[in-house]
């Protein structure tokens, strides 16, 4: 998402005797350091400069909530910033199949747009660009919702779900009707596609040995909005949600204005963005 940008800054140095991480501000755990140190190890081994070790500065928006993608725009930024400042030239298929050793879904930050992240295409897992950020007229309501859960705990449940399996097949049919409607720039085909297989993915989480339902009450009140919206009032509006309670509602861009006038009268916080495109190397640097 255009609005949730996040910025990392990457420096190599001899002197160095440990690589030095802070994020927001703060050193990772150990779980979170080791996934980082995935991504920088497999570049530093393809660079010219294996032996040093590197200074790491990231920060994402000051918004709090989950399922927000913060891990896919970080890995994103971090495997681009990590590339430029070794020196490596390394083309978007190859840097995002190192990404996804720190988060999956950052394979497709790389790529951005409209990306599809192939999990095994001729023995490689990579992602590419479908479409432009800016080529589909699709603008989206953003609702940070908070939650404890953690990510790597639905994902670990997940496979224990009876349809978990049957999840998969499921992708296999509506993976073509989503890329059809991106060759198509067809909003309203996206929308309800992505609303489609919200409920299909969260029917996986739900039905774990856990048991996670990782929706909130704020979460329901919004699909029941959006959903109000579509068929009492005719405004193209549906629902998406990652592994978290936060809402994406997806609109066109005319009446983008009026489904956040509806939502803002439930939730306190939200954002409006446009689609965000590839990683990119910027000015702004954080040290």
């Amino acid at each position: 998402m255009k609005a949730l940008p996040t910025v990392t800054t990457v420096a190599f140095n001899r002197e160095l005797a440990n690589d030095r991480i802070r994020i927001n501000g703060k050193s990772p755990s150990g779980k979170e350091q080791d996934r980082v140190l995935a991504v920088v190890k497999q570049l530093r081994q393809l660079s010219r400069f294996g032996s040093r070790k590197a200074i790491i500065e990231s920060r994402n928006p000051d918004v709090k909530g989950k399922g927000l993608g913060f891990s896919a725009s970080g890995f994103a930024a971090l495997g681009l910033a990590t590339a430029r400042a070794l020196d490596l030239d390394i083309k978007t298929p190859e840097l995002s199949e190192v990404v996804r050793l720190g988060a999956g879904s950052a394979s497709r930050s790389v790529a951005g747009g409209f990306s599809i992240w192939y999990a095994n295409r001729n023995g490689r897992s990579y992602a590419e660009e479908l479409a432009s950020a800016s080529s589909i007229k699709l603008r989206t309501i953003i609702i940070p919702i908070e939650s404890e859960i953690k990510t790597d705990r639905a994902h670990a449940d997940a496979v224990k779900s009876p349809f978990f399996r049957p999840r998969l097949v499921y992708l296999r049919g509506i993976l073509p009707r989503m890329k059809r409607a991106i060759s198509r720039k067809d909003v309203e085909s996206i929308g309800r596609l992505a609303e489609e297989d919200t409920l299909n993915l969260h029917a996986v989480t739900m039905t774990g040995k856990e048991g996670l339902v990782l929706f909130n009450p704020l979460s329901i009140e919004i699909i029941r909005e959006v959903r109000r919206l579509r068929t009492e009032e005719d405004i193209p509006a549906w629902f998406s949600l990652d592994t978290g309670p936060s809402v994406f509602v997806n609109t066109t861009r005319d009446a983008a204005q009026s489904v956040r006038r509806n939502i803002g009268k439930l939730a306190n916080s939200l954002l409006v963005s446009d689609p965000g495109g590839p990683a990119e190397i910027i000015d702004k640097h954080l040290f």
